[in-house]
C-alpha cells in the first residue's frame, strides 16, 4: 500500500493557477489531506508479520463500538489501548500443542494488530472490553465535547 507524501500545511495549492477558491478552500483541502495521511497510516500499521482480525466499527449516539472477531484466543493474550483518537488491539495466536503429525493446517498463528482512527475525541478513561464466543467488543464513549447538544432557540 503506498501512503501519500506528507505536504506541509499552505502548500497544496502552491504552483496552481488560481481557481478563484481562495486560501480558505486550501486550508480545507490540506485538512482533509492530513486526514487520509492519518488513516492510510494507521491502514497500513500492522507489522510485519502481523495480520489484522476481521472487525466492524459501528457509532451510537454516546460511543463507538468495535467487534473484532478473535476466535480462539484468550483476554489474557489480547491488549487493548486507546489514547484520544486511536484504538489499537494487539495478540497472538498462538500455535496449540498436538500430538502427532500435523497434515494439514489453514489456521493463523502469530502476531495480529487492529487499529482504527476514530473521528473524534473520546473519554479514554471510560472504554470498555469484553471478550465472548470469540467476539472482542470494545465500547469508546465520546467525550462530553463531541456529543451533539440541542440548543434551545429563544424568542427575541
Amino acid at each position: 500500500m503506498t501512503v501519500p507524501a506528507h505536504r506541509r500545511p499552505g502548500r497544496l495549492m502552491e504552483g496552481f493557477p488560481a481557481l478563484g477558491w481562495g486560501e480558505p478552500m486550501a486550508s480545507e483541502f490540506d485538512e482533509l489531506f492530513s486526514r487520509m495521511n492519518e488513516l492510510l497510516a494507521s491502514a497500513a500499521a500492522t507489522g510485519p508479520g502481523a495480520s489484522s482480525p476481521l472487525a466492524d466499527m459501528h457509532e451510537t449516539e454516546d460511543a463507538y463500538v468495535i467487534e473484532a472477531e478473535l476466535p480462539g484466543i484468550t483476554r489474557e493474550d489480547i491488549d487493548v489501548e486507546v489514547d484520544d483518537q486511536h484504538l489499537r488491539i494487539t495478540g497472538e495466536y498462538k500455535k496449540r500443542e498436538r500430538e502427532g503429525i500435523l497434515r494439514r493446517s489453514t489456521r493463523r498463528t502469530g502476531r495480529f494488530e487492529y487499529r482504527a482512527l476514530l473521528p473524534t475525541s473520546v473519554n479514554a478513561e471510560e472504554v470498555k472490553a469484553q471478550l465472548a464466543d470469540g467476539v472482542l467488543t470494545v465500547t469508546v464513549p465520546k467525550s462530553q465535547s463531541a456529543k451533539p447538544r440541542h440548543v434551545e432557540i429563544t424568542g427575541g
